[in-house]
């Protein structure tokens, strides 16, 4: 490995770390990615000639320290230093680093510098794009690319987002055990809509498989720093679950494949095997939750060698006591799903008729129904309900992946 490529794993790595402890010390976020991209270049420009520091984060915690304070300095030349409470501790350089990241300050650091991107106060589209760029600092023509917006769109949507947390004043206190438990939520529900962001798109987007495993890198991340959270155990048991399948998903055309299709000689045995023992110790501490419920749902498909050797049984009980933890339609449209695979189309039908006023703008629901209907047989108005779900569409996969339903309809239309 070249130095340059040591370095930017390094960079990477530390990100999270070292820019949570300087958004703790500046409190602003502008402050403190500056002071890290000044630690960076640093970093670029003497690590290969002096070699790399034994603890990349703190060295770039330290410098990048520094940095701030002198760029804040040169600011307010003609103005007033700050109190002191609002640069915390800026006034020594020699102030032992390694005092402050052996205690629990960079575990709340990084906790912080998560949930700052996912605030309440944000749209889930900002949550995911601060993300990308303040915690894994992916480029703004990265993340515009995965929208499908202009990089000048994206780079205000990612202004307007800082703007909007600036304002809210995210308080820098060090939490306490709820608080705590709370931003684990938080923060772990903004990383699977990372994940999923990749996921959803798949072949359609380039960046799609970086997406998925910048999430499971933030995941790691999370877990690695609160090692006894069950439900942290599960989402990241449940994007590697589902990340595995990755390489069965699309067919070389780039059309999708079913579950029930997929070729599961491609699936990755590395990623489930990780997932299954993940999964087995976060079930050991007997606290369910939704991340683990979908996480065991999708290890029975995973240990099923075979499509028909499926446990639906089971899959239907776990839906039913995650449709109970946490109500949803979509949980209830999945159940539905399970369901037909025991008893048939017709009672899976009965099941989701009551969701489709909450589920009409949702495409898989109208999929749902139109692959239940031409079960039955119903075609005039199985055509009906897949002539919706393109509507509704997402990618031109799921269009396409429609069609080839409508076209197995044949030009015969049966009475409704």
């Amino acid at each position: 490995m070249t130095d340059i490529a040591w370095i930017d794993l390094a960079l990477t790595a530390a990100r999270p770390q070292a820019l949570g402890a300087l958004l703790r010390y500046f409190r602003d976020l502008d402050t403190a990615e500056e002071a890290f991209q000044e630690a960076c270049l640093r970093a670029i420009r003497t690590w290969p000639e002096k070699g790399p520091p034994r603890d990349p984060a703190a060295w770039l915690i330290f410098v990048g320290r520094n940095s701030g304070i002198d760029a804040v300095r040169k600011r307010s030349r003609n103005d007033p230093l700050p109190e002191e409470e609002v640069l915390s501790d800026l006034s020594d350089a020699e102030v032992d680093m390694a005092d402050r990241l052996d205690n629990s300050n960079y575990r709340d650091d990084i906790l912080r510098l998560m949930f700052i991107c996912c605030h309440p106060d944000l749209p889930n589209t900002q949550q995911i794009a601060l993300a990308l760029r303040i915690v894994s600092g992916l480029t703004v023509p990265q993340i515009a690319r995965a929208f499908l917006v202009s990089e000048a769109a994206m780079e205000q949507r990612i202004t307007r987002a800082k703007g909007r947390v600036a304002k809210a004043g995210v308080p820098f206190e060090t939490p306490d055990a709820a608080e705590r438990a709370t931003r684990l939520s938080t923060v772990g529900a903004m990383i699977y809509l990372v994940f999923n962001e990749g996921y959803s798109t798949g072949i359609t987007n380039p960046d799609s498989a970086a997406f998925c495993e910048e999430a499971i890198r933030l995941a790691r991340l999370l877990l690695r720093i609160f090692p006894g959270e069950p439900e942290i155990m599960g989402l990241l048991a449940l994007m590697l679950l589902q990340h595995s399948r990755a390489p069965a998903r699309f067919d070389k055309q780039g059309q999708i494949v079913l579950l029930e299709d997929q070729d599961r000689n491609l699936w990755s045995r590395k990623l489930i095997d990780e997932a299954l023992a993940l999964l087995d110790k976060a079930i050991r501490h007997r606290q369910p939750g939704p991340y683990q419920l979908q996480a065991a749902i999708s290890a029975l498909h995973a240990r099923a060698a075979r499509a028909e050797d499926t446990d639906w049984e089971e899959i239907t009980l776990l839906y039913g006591v995650l449709e109970r933890i946490q109500p949803s339609p979509v949980v209830a449209l999945n159940r539905a799903v399970a369901v037909s695979k025991l008893k048939g189309p017709e009672t899976a039908l009965e099941l989701i008729e009551p969701l489709a006023e909450k589920l009409d703008g949702y495409f898989y629901f109208h999929g749902v129904k139109g692959g239940l209907l031409m079960q039955l047989g119903r075609n005039r108005q199985a055509r009906e309900a897949f002539d919706r779900a393109i509507a509704l569409a997402n990618s031109p996969a799921e269009c396409a992946h429609i069609r080839q339903q409508i076209d197995k309809l044949g030009a015969a239309v049966a009475p409704a």
